[in-house]
């Protein structure tokens, strides 16, 4: 089931340029994974992969519903590395295919990333968390609106380590906070697992 998943969303991501970038698909440079900080932090996440997705059917509703699914994503440079740019496609929300982007841009005045989200559904970048990684784990926060209700929104990034099969899974999680970040609801998580095949690229390639 999941490999004919894999090969209906690889049909229906084959037409965009993301997918196509030959950056991705043809370079075998190695990626740092260390998570030490700095314009390479997301070295980790270039190349295609298969997520598994847990996602809260209702948010800041008390459910606990779990809606879970597959898609594929891939990422890529962009900026000679000062940024990154990755598309998410799935078949999970009809009626018809479903995808995703984010766009990452590194600012070297104050070594923070912000990390903006964008869909087909409502074609406009969603405002930003602001952050950064320490110990390999990355952390991001900002402001925005959820059903007319403003909230607090956390990512929260953990990247693989040296003894961790060189980047093949990383894992990813928002949560919303509706007072202001006393309290935290965990609305989805992602699970990345690299497709075979496909060897990371390093940002000096761009």
């Amino acid at each position: 089931m999941l490999s004919a998943l894999v090969r209906s969303q690889v049909a229906a991501a084959a037409g965009t340029a993301v997918f196509r970038n030959p950056l991705v698909a043809g370079a075998d440079t190695p990626i740092r994974s260390d998570g030490c900080g700095g314009v390479r932090d997301f070295d980790f996440l270039f190349g295609r992969w298969r997520v598994h997705n847990e996602r809260l059917r209702e948010r800041l509703a008390g459910s606990t519903d779990w809606q879970c699914f597959d898609a594929i994503a891939e990422c890529r440079p962009i900026l000679g590395g000062a940024g990154n740019i990755d598309e998410f496609v799935t078949d999970e929300f009809e009626p018809t295919v479903f995808f995703g982007m984010t766009l990452r841009l590194f600012d070297r005045a104050t070594q923070r990333w912000s990390i903006y989200w964008a869909s087909d559904r409502s074609g406009r970048l969603e405002p930003p968390v602001i952050g950064g990684f320490e110990e390999g784990i990355g952390r991001f926060d900002g402001d925005d609106v959820h059903d007319g209700r403003p909230v607090r929104v956390r990512f929260v990034w953990s990247v693989p380590g040296p003894d961790r099969a060189h980047g093949e899974q990383a894992h990813w999680e928002q949560a919303f906070s509706a007072d202001g970040g006393r309290t935290w609801e965990t609305n989805w998580r992602m699970h990345f697992t690299r497709l075979a095949a496909e060897a990371p690229l390093s940002a000096d390639a761009s």
